[in-house]
């Protein structure tokens, strides 16, 4: 594996190839198979880090995975504490607020390169030095920031990344991380993987509110934490039906399913009928032989009504 610190020019591309022909990380590092993690824009200067560890460089661009990195900001004015304030607590960006940032004002301007392009200054307009530690990565971030606290920035510098600084290197110059710094890092890493769990986004079907699902465990067929229509609740015994033995589907007004030859409201066998259909049985007797009413009844006359004919019901020798 390898692990490379470059100091960036300004005006080169966090890329290694540019159909416009802009310098890129190649015109100054020819490793092969390294990438940069994350990015730093055309007109900053300072750290990048690249390498071919692929699932370190996947830890250190997630957003979940919070790696500090320091700037030395020359912006426009003298801040007021109000502002620095500001600064600190959060700043809408109209897009979002930020998270809260370490700022400190500079006494002195540090020590640093020429820029290939000299910064443009107003004579009547002084200018300050901020230090700002950060573990966001929105794009622009620090120049949206003091922008909106009324300070433009007019040079940007990334001092730092996690505890690895410029030190001696000159814009283009790189150096390979030496063990020490890279076991920090992937311990570092291997922390905040273990602090965030290994949580993964759920599906549709495997989503509860809340995230926990009720006895702790997930179950096949739920949706949005309810449990679907004949399907299993969770810890029930196999093939019982939810919520114990009895059917919870509701029965239709007027009519027991579960008493055939029996009518809502009808006497007892032998009597006359209520008006009502019986459940499974023929009209006018018992038998239950699954016949629909408008059958002939047995022993009727033509044209007589069930049940009515010859005194009630004949049964058959």
């Amino acid at each position: 594996m390898r692990y490379i610190l470059l100091n960036k020019p300004y005006e080169v591309l966090t890329q290694f190839t540019d159909e416009t022909g802009r310098q890129t990380l190649k015109d100054f590092v020819e490793i092969p198979g390294i990438y940069p993690v994350g990015r730093l824009d055309y007109d900053s200067e300072g750290l990048v880090l690249l390498t071919d560890d692929k699932q370190l460089q996947h830890r250190l661009s997630e957003p979940r995975f919070k790696v500090p990195k320091t700037y030395w900001v020359q912006v426009e004015g003298e801040p007021t504490p109000e502002a620095l304030e500001n600064l600190r607590r959060g700043v809408d960006l109209k897009t979002g607020y930020t998270s809260a940032a370490e700022v400190e004002l500079l006494p002195q301007a540090p020590e640093l390169w020429e820029r290939s392009k000299p910064v443009r200054f107003r004579a009547n307009i002084p200018t300050s030095w901020l230090q700002i530690r950060i573990s966001q990565g929105m794009n622009r971030q620090v120049r949206k920031m003091t922008a909106a606290v009324g300070y433009p920035t007019l040079r940007l510098v990334r001092a730092a990344i996690a505890d690895m600084d410029l030190g001696e290197l000159q814009p283009g110059q790189w150096r390979e991380l030496t063990n020490t710094e890279v076991r920090l890092l992937t311990e570092d890493m291997a922390a905040q993987t273990a602090a965030a769990g290994t949580f993964k986004t759920p599906k549709s079907s495997e989503y509860w509110p809340g995230g926990i699902p009720p006895g702790g465990k997930k179950t096949g067929g739920n949706r949005g934490g309810f449990m679907a229509p004949g399907t299993k609740a969770a810890g029930s015994k196999p093939n019982r039906p939810v919520g114990g033995p009895k059917s919870v589907r509701p029965k239709p007004a007027g009519n027991r399913a579960d008493a055939p030859g029996k009518s809502a409201g009808s006497k007892p066998a032998g009597g006359k009928s209520a008006g009502s259909r019986p459940a499974g049985a023929r009209p006018g007797g018992g038998g239950g032989n699954g016949k629909t009413f408008g059958t002939k009844p047995t022993g009727g006359k033509p044209g007589s009504k069930p049940g009515t004919a010859g005194g009630g019901p004949k049964r058959r020798g």
